[in-house]
């Protein structure tokens, strides 16, 4: 899909990060959008800056919903149909995501579920929700957000990571698997999968917020669990106070979203002009290629902590445990 002027794209997570990001940079080409996010605040936010840059005549329209909720969607997606008239659309961009819940062993039941349903569940209840109307368009494209996580199941050797991760690499084996299916019952649409690296988005922010587990709401046991894993991790934290501690997670996620190495609109520029190219596979940023070519050139060693000390001294997870 060479333009995107005049076409009608869907995208979830259009709140903050690299959703807003979508949103602001196809609107300014003139193309007409319907994003979904559980905070209408932050889309009533994305709305505005879209708007002001695009042309006369786009549209941008809002909705509140959960992507892990497929009642939700579907009322998303008649909400949709009705706002543009119309049975089709072109682009859909299952961009929502939430991490937490790191560990399947040491963490809740109920927080990993709701980790892999938002990031897994997400594109799997998107795809399912609004595939008919992108099969109705005369060109239509499937854009689903994966992650370097969905490549390598790992932030640090000393950090479970397995709702997002196990969600992740689902994005990906789906997302794949879609070039054949799409190919024999339906070839005028296409799918990429984006596979981001570290980009400067809220998402660990947005992840204390969707769990209830803002730094003020962390608990004794939580802050229990935090100390033990940094101090497996070489950072005894016993003599911190709780508040302090609170004070450096709150930190922690402003640096992840501060100190990242590609800022959102970056990022999204990089999908974009993947998807003008037709690339089923859009790696996003420098930290992505050279995870992807490593655990591809060496799977066996890609958990020992040698391979770590490798990706470190190339300036990778930088400040990650």
């Amino acid at each position: 899909m060479e333009k995107f002027t005049g076409r009608i794209a869907v995208v979830t997570g259009g709140g903050t990060g690299m959703g807003r990001e979508l949103v602001r940079q196809l609107a300014r080409e003139g193309c007409h959008i319907a994003t979904c996010d559980v905070s209408p605040e932050t889309m009533s936010e994305t709305k505005t800056q879209a708007i002001e840059t695009a042309p006369a005549g786009t549209r941008v329209v809002t909705f509140v919903a959960d992507v892990a909720d497929e009642t939700q969607l579907r009322s998303f997606r008649d909400f949709v149909a009705a706002e543009f008239a119309t049975d089709s659309i072109n682009l859909l961009f299952n961009n929502a995501g939430v991490g937490g819940a790191g560990s399947f062993i040491d963490d809740d039941r109920d927080g990993w579920e709701r980790t892999f349903n938002i990031v897994w569940g997400g594109v799997y209840l998107g795809t399912r929700t609004f595939l008919p109307m992108l099969m109705a368009s005369d060109e239509g494209h499937i854009v689903n957000t994966s992650s370097i996580n969905g490549i390598f199941a790992s932030i640090g050797p000393f950090s479970p990571h397995t709702a997002y991760s196990a969600a992740k690499f689902a994005v990906r084996g789906f997302s794949e698997a879609l070039i054949t299916d799409l190919r024999l019952h339906a070839p005028h649409v296409g799918v990429s999968v984006v596979l981001p690296g570290h980009v400067g988005t809220s998402i660990v922010i947005n992840s204390g917020i969707v769990h209830g587990k803002e730094p003020d709401d962390l608990d004794e046991e939580d802050l229990t669990k935090i100390r033990r894993r940094l101090a497996v991790a070489g950072t005894p934290v016993d003599e911190v106070a709780d508040e302090d501690l609170r004070k450096g997670v709150a930190m922690m996620g402003e640096a992840f979203r501060d100190l990242a190495p590609l800022s959102a609109a970056s990022a999204a520029e990089i999908i974009l002009d993947g998807v003008r190219q037709n690339k089923w596979r859009i790696l996003v940023g420098e930290d992505a290629v050279i995870i992807d070519a490593k655990v591809r050139a060496d799977p066996e060693h890609a958990y020992d902590l040698e391979f770590w000390d490798e990706l470190r001294s190339e300036g990778l997870f930088e400040g990650f445990p």
